[in-house]
Order: C-alpha cells, then structure tokens, then sequence
C-alpha cells in the first residue's frame, strides 16, 4: 500500500520531466504568474508604487518563488532576461528567483480591473517576444497570461512556450513547484 502512494505521489514530477526538456530546448521561453498572494485583485486604494496597497506575496508565495529559482537552477536553466510586471508581487517573485537582474515591462502589468487595455498590452507583450534576443522568463498575472496563451495557471505556475514562424505563443510544457 505505501509502495503505491508512494509511486502515485512521485507521478507528478515523473510528468514534469517533458517539461524541464521543454524548457531545455532552443527558442524557448518562460512565462510565470506571480508565487502565492491570497486573495484576488487588488484593494481599492491600490497604488503602483506603494506596496502597502497591493495584495502580496505570504510566507508561502516567498518560499515558492525561492524553491522555484532554485530549482530551474539545479536544472541548469538560465535566461537572458527577466521582465516583471510593476506590481510588487510579481516583482517579489521575479527577485526572489534569483536568476539575475529583474527588469520592469508595463506591457506584463494586470488589467485585472480594467480589461479594456488586455488587447493592447497583449500586443506589447507579443512585441516584446518577438524583438528578444535570447531565452526570456517573464513574471505577470494571470489575466495576461491566458491572454498571451489561451491556457490560465495556478500561483508560481510557469507556462513553457515557443514563438511560431507566425509569430504565435505555443505552449510546450508547464513547471510548477510547490511551496
């Protein structure tokens, strides 16, 4: 019986070896949604600059973030860029990574309470993709993420994708590390 369990709780990260070689593979990329911050949104009073206003990161969302850099590092996985969302938790997660210098990208910012830009940062986060040079991580919300990718994710989820030659997102794989 506990030669079963043991095999049925080990098949999740049997599963997730395709992805690692997902991420291993040439021209690909990373998208992640910010590590763990309960709740949904953000308060009212929300202001870009003022973490204090913003939904964040817990103990848990930290841990995530951390286990999850060190694990895409024991993979020997790296990345030329990392672009950020301004929001603090994405932020957060992208430094807590530890994967190299964070770099803020507007166009990964949440239209979580104003949909009515989704269609043109989208574009900008496509233009992003295609003008890069070399492998990305990018850290962001939910809502853009299924926006770029068709696909939605959990918290500290990291969706592995490709550009087609029409300049489309290909989702190959996901990785995701729990806390």
């Amino acid at each position: 019986m506990i030669r079963l369990l043991v095999i049925f709780l080990a098949l999740p990260m049997m599963a997730a070896a395709n992805d690692w070689d997902a991420l291993k593979a040439p021209g690909a990329m990373a998208i992640m949604r910010h590590a763990l911050a309960p709740g949904t949104g953000d308060p009212g009073a929300f202001v870009l600059d003022d973490c204090s206003t913003q939904r964040n990161l817990d103990a848990r969302g930290r841990k995530q973030a951390e286990q999850t850099g060190a694990a895409l590092k024991a993979m020997g996985i790296t990345f030329d860029a990392i672009l950020t969302s301004q929001w603090c938790r994405t932020r957060e997660t992208a430094r807590l990574l530890d994967l190299g210098p964070v770099t803020d990208a507007p166009a990964l910012n949440s239209f979580f309470q104003d949909f009515s830009t989704r269609d043109s940062q989208t574009r900008e986060a496509l233009d992003l993709l295609k003008e890069a040079e070399g492998s990305l991580m990018l850290v962001t919300h939910q809502v853009n993420i299924s926006a770029l990718t068709g696909r939605s994710t959990r918290s500290g989820e990291i969706l592995v994708f490709r550009l087609t030659e029409a300049g489309e997102v290909e989702v190959t794989g996901s990785i995701l590390i729990a806390p």
